[in-house]
């Protein structure tokens, strides 16, 4: 049986069948490797409690806590403590692409968005959920009691990459729509117009809201290790074009550094994250950047 930081790995994940435990040991895979990290002590066990400092009430200090730990915690009230978080997952077809067909964009994409629901809610964290291709699709409210864990994955599981690309419209919808400051994760291969789509992630951080843009491509569409004669497919026009794949090589890859540096420089100069995935990584990556969102709004 694999170790529980073995679960971060997306080629052992594909072989869990049922999302809910794919979340489940994602979740305890991550919390497994942060005992030797900066985040130690960082787990769904200190969620509602911070490091004491000068000042602090002492009668707040959790005894039990310095008891297993030696280190002094205050325990937080619940206002302090929660964040509110919608999770906005991009459906187009472009998502339903794989490589070596272990786990597509969208079945990345979708780990992910269980990951983090179910860390969120064993924090008592309210996440809700916004799925979206052409149009917005499945619309969940944020809310952290457990149940609402099931609905969450109960969506998921249904969805399907199968619509037209219009990430920039639905983001500005989705922004309209939550009008309380949330934390907006952005899960998609961005394959359409970045100006478009970073004016609508403007338009979120204006509106008071964080964002996290999760950029998840496919491996191949990160290291293009293609040779020959190339057919590529357009999957939402399915226009064909044959290529030869030695010579656009090094085109494309300048163009993806491009790309990927406009959105990194952007939303650095905006005040939003931009982590840039592909089918390869473990999951650990992207849910550091979560932890690292949550701790800096205390």
């Amino acid at each position: 049986m694999p170790s529980a930081e073995q679960y971060l790995k997306p080629e052992v994940i594909r072989n869990i069948a049922r999302l809910d435990l794919r979340a489940r040991f994602i979740v305890e895979g991550l919390l497994s490797g942060l005992h030797a990290s900066p985040f130690q002590g960082f787990s769904v066990e200190f969620s509602e409690h911070r490091r004491y400092e000068p000042g602090d009430d002492p009668r707040d200090i959790d005894w039990q806590v310095f008891a297993r730990t030696d280190r002094i915690y205050i325990k937080r009230y619940q206002a302090e403590t929660n964040i509110t978080g919608y999770l906005l997952m991009d459906l187009s077809r472009s998502m339903g692409y794989t490589w070596r067909q272990n786990l597509t964009k969208f079945d990345y994409a979708i780990c992910l968005a269980a990951a983090i629901s179910y860390l969120m809610i064993h924090q008592q964290d309210p996440v809700g959920l916004m799925t979206f291709d052409e149009t917005l699709r499945a619309s969940l409210p944020a809310r952290s009691r457990r149940s609402h864990l099931a609905d969450i994955l109960s969506v998921l599981q249904q969805c399907q990459p199968s619509g037209k690309s219009m990430i920039a419209e639905n983001l500005m919808r989705a922004a309209a729509m939550i009008r309380h400051r949330s934390l907006m994760m952005i899960m998609s291969d961005l394959l359409s117009d970045p100006t478009d789509i970073l004016q609508a992630v403007r338009a979120m951080r204006f509106r008071g809201h964080d964002v996290i843009l999760f950029h998840i491509l496919d491996e191949a569409e990160v290291t293009f290790p293609f040779s020959g004669s190339v057919d590529l497919l357009e999957p939402e026009s399915s226009d064909h074009e044959i290529v030869d794949a030695s010579a656009i090589r090094a085109d494309y890859l300048q163009a993806l550094d491009e790309m990927r540096t406009q959105y990194r420089s952007t939303c650095q100069s905006i005040g939003a994250d931009y982590v840039p995935l592909d089918t390869s990584m473990p999951f650990d990556t992207a849910l550091v950047e979560y932890l690292s969102q949550r701790q800096a709004r205390f």
